[in-house]
Parts: structure tokens; sequence; C-alpha cells
């Protein structure tokens, strides 16, 4: 493996290496957590684009009722990064393809 100390490109030491294959490999198991995180951020901002709905002086109609449970479910019973990343495909306008339907 290879780095740049002052613009020069030289050869990591084994100890480097070592340290970088740690690092990277670390990365790689948060993958999933990572995924999800931006799930649930994606999840979290529609959710509070109807917070007002549940107000006490507002009325929720049920179709909203279960648009919002529908958000909380989300993320039940994703197990890997494939599974999360075809919730958050979006298309050409940035809308969320695989997401429930706001009524």
């Amino acid at each position: 493996m290879k780095k740049y100390v002052n613009g020069i490109l030289t050869d990591m030491t084994a100890e480097e290496i070592s340290v970088r294959q740690a690092e990277e490999q670390e990365w790689n198991n948060n993958a999933f957590n990572r995924t999800l995180e931006n799930l649930r951020f994606e999840r979290n901002q529609l959710l509070a684009d109807t917070d007002f709905y549940a107000n006490s002086d507002v009325t929720m109609s049920d179709a909203m009722k279960i648009y919002r449970q529908q958000l909380r479910d989300i993320t039940n019973g994703l197990t890997t990064v494939e599974q999360i990343n075809t919730k958050l495909e979006k298309d050409n306008d940035g809308n969320l393809l695989n997401f429930p339907t706001k009524p």
C-alpha cells in the first residue's frame, strides 16, 4: 500500500498497513448501521412533516394514522444493506419510491 507524504507517494510500513486495514474493516462492519441511520433520517423527516396532525385540537384521519404507523414500521425486518438501499431508492425528482404514500 502507498500513501502520500508531503505530496510524494511512498510505501506504507507494515504497521500503517495493519492500522489502515483495521480501519477499513471497521468501516465495512458498520455499513448496515450507517445505512439504517440514513433510512431513519428520511423516515423521521416525513414523520415530522405530519406531527401537527397529532395535536390535540386536530382530528387525525385513519389514513394518516396508518401512514404514520407504516413510516414507524419501515425499519422492521431489514437485515441487509441491500434491503435498506431498496427502501431508499428515489425517482428522478428525488421522491422515495419504496416508502408509504402520504394520504
